[in-house]
């Protein structure tokens, strides 16, 4: 691919261009597959949703609202990070409503700072503690979304904040244990 292909297909796709939308999805699957298979392996046996289903879930859910000022492909996955953050919630939630908060595992975090969210239940309740952090640091949410959900690396997340990778490094391990301290006193 050549440099700057993405990018021409992320404005192209933004302004409606259905071919260029499919040109991106090609171009971009196996990128976004290999952060859904990290996520799968992250799961555990049990859970339900194949690192196909979560990609193809995701880009259905954000090729419709992919921005006019989308940048570039960071910019491109760190909305890709929240569309499988969502496709994750909805599935989460799905399975809660017809397992009762049954122990089915679904998803563990990679990180060990993080609570290990092993059913459905704990990823709802990651995803509240999630919202309730954007209340006071949205940019913390951000830096999660764009570390686990996307697969990003630091430097990533710095160019596409515009911010310092200490700053990123910093805000991490702020958001670690803010959500660490939430998920362990139930606050969430």
């Amino acid at each position: 691919m050549e440099p700057g292909q993405i990018t021409r297909l992320l404005k192209r796709a933004a302004a409606g261009d259905a071919d260029a939308a499919r040109s991106l999805f090609a171009e971009v699957y196996d990128q976004l597959r290999r952060i859904a298979g990290a996520q799968s392996r992250r799961s555990g046996p049990g859970h339900t949703l194949t690192p196909t289903a979560l990609v193809n879930e995701a880009f259905l859910k954000m090729i419709g609202r992919i921005p006019v000022g989308l940048e570039n492909r960071v910019h491109f996955f760190g909305i890709a990070a929240r569309a499988m953050r969502q496709v994750l919630i909805d599935h989460a939630e799905s399975k809660a409503a017809i397992k009762r908060g049954g122990e089915a595992r679904f998803v563990t975090f990679e990180e060990p700072a993080l609570a290990q969210a092993s059913s459905a239940e704990q990823l709802l309740s990651l995803n509240v503690a999630l919202e309730r952090l954007a209340e006071h640091d949205p940019r913390l949410v951000r830096i999660v979304e764009y570390r686990f959900f996307a697969g990003l690396e630091q430097d990533e997340i710095a160019a596409l904040l515009g911010i310092s990778v200490p700053t990123v490094k910093r805000e991490w391990r702020a958001a670690k244990a803010w959500l660490r301290d939430a998920l362990d006193t139930g606050g969430a």
